[in-house]
């Protein structure tokens, strides 16, 4: 298994038709390709979606942040329902 530890690289995505780019480690970005794929939609949709949670929360932080804290989020809910069939 290769080691987590990289930089980010950056990445271009499209938010509601507007071109941005993203810079993420590559584990996250690959976090975030798996959990496009197991929703069933396209990574760009996800990151748009993740977007407009974080534009109205009341401390908004980066979108690279915000990927990250949603994807985090994710696995301790996951963390917690799997607890919860326990």
């Amino acid at each position: 298994m290769p080691t987590p530890y990289h930089p980010p690289v950056k990445r271009s995505v499209e938010i509601a038709g507007h071109k941005t780019s993203i810079s993420l480690e590559p584990l996250f970005w690959d976090m975030l390709r798996d959990a496009a794929l197991a929703e069933g939609v396209p990574v760009n949709a996800l990151v748009a979606r993740i977007d407009a949670e974080r534009i109205v929360s009341q401390t908004p932080p980066g979108l690279a942040g915000a990927v990250r804290l949603w994807l985090v989020a994710q696995l301790r809910d996951q963390d917690a329902e799997g607890a919860g069939a326990s």
